[in-house]
């Protein structure tokens, strides 16, 4: 965009510090006034967003804990052959699985190696007549959200002519099992062997078979293994068996419709064998005979359960010890488990891939570069609190990311740069660029916070961020500049590219909001910055829409507020990049109040091009610069019913991220 030599007065205090608190002072008084300028919003989770929570809880979170895969690259795969390659890797790998992975010879063998994630695409990501195996030495490993099933050898109800278990590990140590489907194996379910260590089994279904879920088989007692949330259904016994567990802590389990053959010893639900130290809480038996039961070497504590319709064994023994001495925990009531297991275990449509920062990928951009390119599932980079002074790229090759700020509010995590256009050109001056489409941006604050009062540069234009994808969505951000802060845009002028703008701060002096996607800004503050003058401060927008879209820039239920002097702030001006005449700028500013810095004739000319020939109107604004004038030209009520929300982001495929609200 053509540069505009900045006479803004110095700010005080650093950029990155700009928002924090800002938006709280700017609190709306009057009824019917935009929401827009409430404070930012705490980044609440659901009541049930821990029951997805991607990282490990009990006793694999301990000694270093248990993170899969993070920091490798992810991959997809939809064949044995990919699977088998990637899971045996040296490298750290998280591996989705999309769809069904069937295994040949029957019965084969996956091998996994250590600082693996493999995990289901949505809940359909399956792996049929085959098993995953954890050789001894393997480490840090996550299996979620895949159903395993059907190697079961018609006839072998005790599978004693097979090992065909769902999933194998022998003196192996961090590995978090969570979120799966077992079902009709050839001998166990899970079977978790020889001294493995620090083990968490979470929210797990296991049907339809005889031996569900053993460990042990040693002498020593060293393994430390939390069960929790788990449905065992149509199992007969090892619901769990614990052969010499150093510790054992089952809770908020529901053993259900056990397999009723008459077998008076055989068919049971947990038993603590050996010297397993055993704590059972707030878990619901119904129907199963010898609901939980001890050796007389073993300990077991219970307390909380439900027993429905049960006989047999219920023994208590010694003081087995106290889970909460290594890690806290959330305790459901018993009364609540069968309903809470049956909709939360397994694997689940929401569950997907979460890549974090600095936790796992130092930078930001490290973390986009870990997706792979054709990505065709949503992946999540949840970025820490802290301030990330680095660039980062999203390419047309990278959709459905999600990025997230984890904090409380969007000032709590930035991520700035402080280049002008002076070196690399607008593009280049941006601190963020998102070329791909379906990203989504969420509790963040992006900033150039370059400095264009202390220079003098041919090009001051500085770009918090620039996007040139389509179905971008912005929700709780703050974008922090002086000239040219958010640029929406699109590949070329014909394409149409959407953008949302939803509960977000955007401040700026020249031109800060511009660009030809068709872009929607609700419920949103929007600062207009004093350069110092007392005529001519600056222009909102510059829109540079395709002559053939009839949707441009729309700001709605927002508010717009400055610091600049009355009359001395227009709301924008038409940008035809190049001389292009086909780029005629649509703006409707609607429902928003506007300060008294704005302009009683708030467009103007640019390049040549008359405001005039642009398509530039307002409808029912409010506030000290709203009033009517000559040259402020309105919406007619007709025209106003079919320029709302929907219809600027409608497109052809109905997009609609605004319903949600």
């Amino acid at each position: 965009m053509t540069h505009l030599r900045s006479k803004r007065l110095p700010r005080p205090g650093a950029a990155l510090a700009a928002v924090a608190g800002l938006v709280a002072a700017l609190g709306l008084g009057a009824t019917g006034e935009a929401r827009a300028a409430e404070p930012a919003r705490v980044a609440t989770s659901t009541p049930d967003a821990s029951r997805w929570a991607d990282r490990a809880h009990g006793f694999a979170s301990l000694a270093g804990g248990t993170t899969g895969g993070a920091g490798g690259k992810v991959v997809t795969v939809t064949d044995q052959a990919s699977l088998a390659k990637y899971a045996a890797a040296e490298e750290p790998y998280v591996i989705r699985v999309a769809g069904t992975v069937a295994v040949e010879p029957f019965g084969s063998d996956i091998v996994v190696a250590s600082d693996k994630t493999i995990i289901g695409v949505g809940d359909t990501g399956e792996i049929v007549h085959g098993e995953l195996h954890l050789n001894p030495g393997t480490h840090n490993v996550i299996i979620r959200n895949l159903t395993i099933r059907d190697s079961y050898v018609e006839g072998d109800w005790d599978g004693k002519t097979t090992d065909f278990d769902a999933i194998q590990m022998d003196a192996v140590h961090h590995v978090w099992i969570d979120h799966n489907r077992f079902t009709r194996m050839g001998d166990g379910l899970l079977d978790i062997r020889k001294d493995s260590q620090y083990v968490t089994v979470s929210y797990n279904q296991f049907s339809d078979h005889n031996k569900a879920f053993g460990i042990g088989w040693t002498n020593n007692v060293q393994t430390q293994i939390t069960i929790d949330h788990n449905w065992f259904t149509g199992t007969k016994q090892r619901n769990p068996s614990a052969d010499n567990c150093a510790y054992a802590h089952l809770y908020n389990n529901y053993v259900s419709a056990q397999v009723a053959d008459g077998d008076p010893v055989w068919t049971y639900g947990n038993w603590s064998r050996g010297r397993t130290k055993m704590v059972i809480e707030n878990s619901y038996y119904d129907r199963v005979q010898h609901p939980y039961q001890a050796d007389a070497t073993a300990e077991l504590v219970e307390r909380g359960s439900i027993l429905r319709k049960t006989s047999g064994r219920t023994d208590e023994r010694g003081a087995a010890f106290a889970p909460r001495d290594f890690y806290d925990y959330r305790l459901d009531p018993a009364a609540a488990v069968p309903a809470l297991v049956k909709k939360f275990s397994g694997p689940q449509q929401r569950i997907g891939v979460t890549l974090h920062v600095p936790g796992a990928y130092s930078t930001v951009q490290a973390a986009v570069d870990a997706v792979p390119d054709g990505n065709d599932v949503p992946v999540t980079i949840a970025v820490a609190p802290g301030t990330y002074r680095e660039k980062v790229f999203i390419p047309a090759a990278k959709p459905k990311i999600l990025l997230r700020g984890t904090g409380h509010h969007r000032s709590d995590t930035v991520i700035v740069f402080d280049t002008p256009a002076e070196y690399g050109g607008s593009t280049g001056s941006a601190t963020v660029r998102i070329a791909a489409n379906d990203v989504t941006a969420r509790n963040l604050t992006f900033s150039n916070d370059f400095d264009e009062a202390a220079v003098e540069l041919k090009g001051e234009q500085a770009l918090a961020m620039k996007t040139t994808g389509d179905r971008i969505v912005f929700e709780d951000t703050a974008f922090l500049g002086n000239q040219d802060t958010l640029m929406t845009d699109s590949p070329k002028l014909n394409v149409i590219s959407r953008v949302y703008v939803r509960d977000s701060y955007i401040e700026g002096d020249v031109d800060f909001i511009y660009g030809r996607a068709t872009t929607v800004i609700e419920r949103s503050v929007i600062k207009a910055l004093s350069r110092g003058s007392t005529t001519n401060n600056g222009w909102i927008t510059a829109a540079s829409t395709w002559t053939g879209n009839p949707y441009g820039f729309l700001i709605t239920r927002s508010k717009i507020v400055s610091d600049a002097p009355a009359g001395s702030f227009h709301l924008g001006r038409p940008w035809h990049p190049g001389g292009e005449p086909n780029a005629v700028a649509q703006v409707l500013i609607r429902d928003t109040r506007l300060p008294a810095a704005i302009k009683s004739s708030p467009w103007t000319d640019m390049s040549g091009f008359s405001w005039k020939d642009a398509r530039f109107t307002e409808y029912q604004n409010y506030g000290p610069g709203a009033a009517e004038t000559q040259d402020r030209p309105r919406m007619s009520d007709e025209d106003a019913r079919s320029h709302t929300v929907t219809a600027y982001l409608a497109g052809t495929d109905g997009w609609a991220p605004h319903v949600r609200h």
